[in-house]
Formats: C-alpha cells, structure tokens, sequence
C-alpha cells in the first residue's frame, strides 16, 4: 500500500499542457542534464511515426489497459482523444525512491486526481502564445489528419481554461527562456518561488 501522505511525493511533478505546445520537447530537454526523469506512461493507442515503445510511451491493447486499470494498478488514468492513458503506481514510486525528481506528462483530467491524492505534488501548465500559433505548431507536425487537428484545437480551448488551477504556467514563446522557467519550477521542490511569479503569464495572456 503507498502512503500517499509521504514527503517523497514533494518531487513528483505533473506537467500538462495542449497538444502542440511543445511541452514534450521542453520536458526532455531538461531531463538531460539534471537528477530529472519521466515516468512513461502507458496507452491503448497505436504508436505515432517515430515513436518507440517503452520510449515515448509503453503501448498496450487495449483489454490489458483495462484489465490493469479494474486492478487498480494505475496512480491515475483518463480516455483522451478516445484512447485510453494510466500512470502505473510502482513506476512512480520505483523512480520516486531513488531520489529523483519524478515528471508526469499527463493531461488536466489526470493533473487533477493526482493533486487530490497526492497534495504535495505540484503541477505545471505549458501555455502556447496563441491559438493561432498551437494550430501552426499541430499541422507542421504532419502526423495528424485534418480531423483530428480541428478536434484538438477545439480540446485546447477547455484545456486552456484549466491553467489558472495548476501550481506554475510557463508560456513556450521563446524555447530556450521556456526551457529555463520549466527547470526552476520542476527543481522548486518546497514550492518556495513566489506565487505571483509562477502565475504571471496568466496575468497577460488571453485565450
């Protein structure tokens, strides 16, 4: 049984953000130089081009999901775009353990049951700098249909709205500055950085 009351939980991070805003390429580039690692998550859909399993995600059918999920296997799992995401328990606290700081790329759904199991968890939210500039972002990565970018553009706007609830918000405008704010936050442990400082961006930017 893992108490979720324990302190360890203070290095667990959760980082969401809508699809497009970059926040997978922020979150290993930190990883690469500092006691940072990602918990892979495991998913029912297929692998993307380019994607590697056990890399980017552990990808599993669909049954076993939610035969793992019955089993109360997962710390948190959600459907998004119709496909089925979980966080397993023992993953977590294996990385946890070792003294790491653990991040999650999960969405809001999954940000927000981890917050309420775990309170000393903190969470951070990747803002795009425009609608128009994520839309941008989603059709250069040519790997989704038409279809499915107007779906995600349209899942961006409820997304969007759950920033103001997350511990941090970092915009990505410029990658490197980005890069450098996401770190600080994920390294901010006892959540010592100034609350007015880690919310600011929401003060200027207007979805």
């Amino acid at each position: 049984m893992v108490n979720f009351d324990n302190d360890i939980f203070k290095k667990l991070c959760v980082v969401s953000a809508p699809s497009g805003a970059g926040k997978t390429s922020l979150i290993k580039k930190i990883c690469l130089k500092n006691n940072i690692s990602v918990c892979i998550s495991e998913t029912s859909r297929k692998p993307r081009k380019g994607e590697v399993d056990g890399v980017d995600y552990v990808f599993i059918t669909k049954e076993d999901f939610l035969l793992r999920a019955k089993n109360e296997k997962y710390l948190e799992h959600a459907l998004v775009h119709g496909n089925y995401y979980g966080t397993l328990i023992d993953s977590v606290v294996e990385l946890l353990e070792k003294d790491i700081i653990v991040i999650l790329e999960i969405d809001f759904q999954g940000a927000e049951i981890i917050k309420n199991k775990l309170p000393l968890s903190r969470n951070i939210f990747v803002l795009p700098p425009s609608l128009p500039i994520l839309e941008e972002r989603l059709r250069e990565r040519g790997s989704d249909e038409e279809h499915s970018i107007l779906e995600r553009l349209e899942n961006a706007k409820n997304e969007l709205s759950k920033a103001k609830y997350y511990d941090y918000v970092v915009v990505n405008d410029k990658f490197d500055l980005a890069e450098k704010q996401l770190l600080s936050y994920a390294l901010d442990v006892n959540m010592s950085i100034d609350e007015k400082i880690r919310k600011e961006p929401l003060i200027d930017t207007d979805f």
